[in-house]
């Protein structure tokens, strides 16, 4: 399946939204926005939320490809947030927010703010990774600029929670069945955007008597742009190839012991063909599958409560998009972006609930690359307070 729109028609689309969002931000900020509505019984105003995260960090126990020991690694992260909605109509909300993080780097959010090992500590920038406005309607949802990934998913093996694409996102949704689209520019960095991904997904829910469940059938398509400059500071090429995947995801939610448990399971597939011009990629043509099974079991929600986890992940070289994809498992990559596929491993999590505005997670990473002897350890407690 080819794209949904040109390369010519992308730019089209997604470059004036950058423009108009930016000015969005600075109109709001200076002097409030206006927005013609239909009349309302009293003004609304705009909410504010925010969450902070404080991380102590240990990597130990890890090789590179060619067999050469990394240093071990202890050190105390942040992040930092703080979010806007503005309700102009009960259908139309303004959204807007303000995150932490290397300006340089669209995945991750943390700042390293003591190094134990006298390493770096790196950029302490903030940049807005959201700015919207979004409609709904009895049956159907649309947003334009820039925002969350909108399309349902249980981990973010295919795409970080902390990457924001820039674009038109909508749906439909009738009973259990949903229908979501969206063309986007996707970020280098929190400043600069370069290809398209263009995706469709298809997702039923069954609220069934003991069992609910969730399936959902996507299509995710990564054009490449290689004459935009920006495209090839991704790494290994990841700007400059196109990625079709196709993600298969579904989701049983039971009761076991009188608590919630939850199975999960992802099945990836780019379908591809990279060709000699691609020496990144040809030679690890083939590599394109990979697949994640989970189990939960509990919950963190109230103070004192708790929640046990456990994934298993195999990620070949070209299942996913890795400049876009989940930075948590490995060190593997520079100091904004992570080689997050040729993987294989496991996490294991504790959540202890500190009641409605906080918690406190622990987790373990034991992480092998599938294409060579390179590996790595790593333990994370992470205190979350949100407000």
């Amino acid at each position: 399946m080819g794209s949904m729109l040109t390369s010519s028609s992308r730019l089209l689309l997604w470059r004036p939204l950058l423009a108009v969002g930016r000015l969005s931000v600075l109109i709001l900020l200076g002097s409030g926005i206006a927005v013609a509505t239909e009349p309302t019984e009293e003004t609304s105003r705009p909410s504010w939320s925010g969450d902070f995260r404080l991380r102590l960090e240990q990597d130990w126990d890890s090789q590179r490809a060619d067999g050469t020991e990394r240093a071990d690694r202890l050190r105390a992260r942040v992040r930092a947030r703080l979010g806007m909605q503005w309700e102009a109509t009960p259908r139309l909300t303004f959204g807007l927010r303000l995150r932490s993080g290397a300006e340089a780097s669209h995945q991750s959010p943390h700042v390293t703010v003591l190094d134990f090992d006298n390493n770096d500590t790196g950029s302490a920038d903030f940049s807005f990774d959201r700015w919207y406005l979004e409609a709904r309607g009895d049956h159907t949802w649309g947003w334009a600029g820039r925002n969350g990934f909108p399309f349902w998913k249980q981990n973010e093996f295919f795409w970080d929670d902390d990457v924001t694409p820039v674009g038109l996102a909508g749906g439909w949704t009738s009973g259990g069945l949903s229908v979501r689209a969206a063309e986007f520019g996707l970020p280098v960095g929190m400043k600069d955007f370069a290809g398209s991904l263009s995706a469709l997904q298809v997702v039923w829910e069954q609220p069934a008597a003991g069992c609910a469940w969730t399936v959902a059938a996507g299509y995710y398509h990564f054009g490449a742009d290689p004459e935009d400059p920006d495209a090839v500071r991704l790494r290994h090429g990841n700007g400059l190839r196109d990625y079709s995947v196709g993600l298969l995801s579904a989701q049983a939610r039971l009761r076991a012991a009188d608590r919630p448990l939850k199975l999960g399971l992802d099945l990836l597939h780019n379908s591809e063909n990279y060709g000699p011009g691609d020496s990144f990629a040809f030679a690890r043509r083939g590599a394109t599958d990979g697949w994640i099974g989970s189990v939960q079991w509990g919950q963190a929600r109230q103070a004192g409560e708790w929640a046990l986890g456990y994934w298993y992940a195999s990620i070949e070289a070209l299942a996913v998009n890795a400049s876009y994809a989940q930075d948590d498992w490995v060190r593997w990559g520079s100091a904004t972006e992570t080689d997050s596929s040729d993987l294989r491993g496991h996490e294991l999590r504790f959540v202890y609930g500190l009641g409605s505005a906080g918690s406190l997670t622990a987790r373990l990473y034991l992480v092998e690359a599938i294409s060579s002897i390179q590996d790595g350890k790593r333990f994370r407690v992470d205190y979350n307070f949100r407000f």
